[in-house]
């Protein structure tokens, strides 16, 4: 079990790399806790999986350190860090029994017959295995394969940390739930420092303590879910988690006032007056911008409205730009004319993508 140190990381995989668009693997400086639940979250290409090589051993970094607690292990091989590494398809020998491919990583380390049946029957018993123990795993379903990959890693009582690679991708859709609640009981049983690597963002939010959002090769915020959701620091944080996702708007801002076009939108934060070189935008999630009968609020024009069962979602128009509305029980529109109320405890203003703080209305820093 480790502290996983990130100490000024980045990795280019072209040669001689001189500017950050050669990296694709921007500087990273990160700690992971020793016992923490952890996920890198973000699209394809975004270099998640190319963090989780280089944790693990399997890539070098072209600069920069990896410290498990206070050891350097950048140049040390995968088999002596210590870890365990389960991918999206499972890694399995189907000539063996399941009881054989748990034994196996203690059997190669010589670990006495007594101690590791003992705990081959403690990991089958936390993965719900031990029915299958003396099956072939030849025979068994792409969730239980999954399920002995992890228990491989698992049945390693020194472990530093085990990795996971996208590892429910091969996994049918109704047992995702609930092999992501396996490993968040496991995590709670065993206290072991888990890094799962998912471009879904309710994988991601479901097992994480901690995520770490990352795109174009950047990591762009890390933080609880309840962090990511209510603040995000960057707008592809805001688009990218929530469904739908966070509405981006070009406006102006002069003091703790907004305009997008000629409406304006009160703030509860002053900024600073910012440069005409600067992407202003501003940002609310649709469960925090609500359809009003018109004249209530910010003028809007309705294209459609989303029934989706848990909530109604209106298509809007402001000023020619679409978004997103929540619909609030008991409201009825006559028309494609209506308005929007948004909520300012939940309006973010940002500059070139990134969270400007503003200044609470009184003097304090939000």
């Amino acid at each position: 079990m480790a502290r996983i140190t990130l100490d000024h990381l980045a990795h280019a995989y072209r040669p001689n790399p001189r500017t950050p668009e050669d990296y694709a693997l921007k500087e990273i400086n990160h700690v992971w806790k020793q016992g923490g639940a952890y996920a890198l979250l973000g699209p394809s290409g975004c270099g998640k999986t190319t963090l989780l090589n280089i944790i693990s051993g399997l890539v070098r970094p072209t600069r920069g350190r990896v410290l498990f607690d206070d050891l350097d292990v950048t140049d040390l091989a995968t088999e002596s860090r210590n870890i365990a590494q389960v991918f999206q398809f499972p890694v399995v020998y189907d000539t063996m029994t399941v009881r054989e491919n748990l034994a196996f990583p203690l059997k190669n380390r010589h670990v006495p017959r007594d101690r590791t049946a003992r705990r081959v029957e403690e990991i089958a018993h936390l993965l719900d295995l031990t029915r299958v123990l003396d099956r072939k795993a030849s025979n068994l379903t792409a969730d239980m394969k999954q399920k002995i990959s992890l228990g491989r890693g698992l049945v390693r009582p020194d472990v530093a940390a085990i990795l996971f690679d996208e590892p429910l991708t091969v996994i049918d859709p109704h047992l995702k739930w609930q092999l992501r609640s396996t490993l968040k009981e496991i995590h709670r049983a065993l206290d072991i420092t888990m890094i799962y690597v998912t471009h879904d963002q309710t994988e991601a939010l479901t097992f994480a303590d901690k995520v770490v959002v990352m795109h174009d090769g950047a990591v762009v915020q890390t933080g609880t879910p309840d962090e990511l959701f209510e603040r995000p620091a960057h707008t592809f944080v805001g688009h990218f988690i929530g469904s739908p996702g966070m509405n981006i708007l070009p406006c102006r801002v002069e003091g703790a006032t907004a305009f997008i076009g000629s409406d304006a939108v009160p703030l509860q934060r002053a900024y600073r007056t910012l440069s005409g070189g600067e992407r202003i935008e501003l940002g609310i999630r649709p469960e925090f911008a609500r359809l009003q009968p018109k004249g209530a609020g910010l003028p809007v024009r309705i294209r459609r409205i989303d029934d989706i069962g848990r909530a109604r979602i209106a298509r809007v128009e402001l000023g020619g730009r679409p978004l997103a509305a929540s619909v609030p029980d008991g409201i009825s529109i006559e028309g494609s004319e209506a308005s929007l109320a948004l909520d300012p405890r939940h309006v973010h203003i940002y500059a070139n993508g990134h969270l400007v703080p503003g200044e609470a209305l009184g003097g304090h820093a939000a």
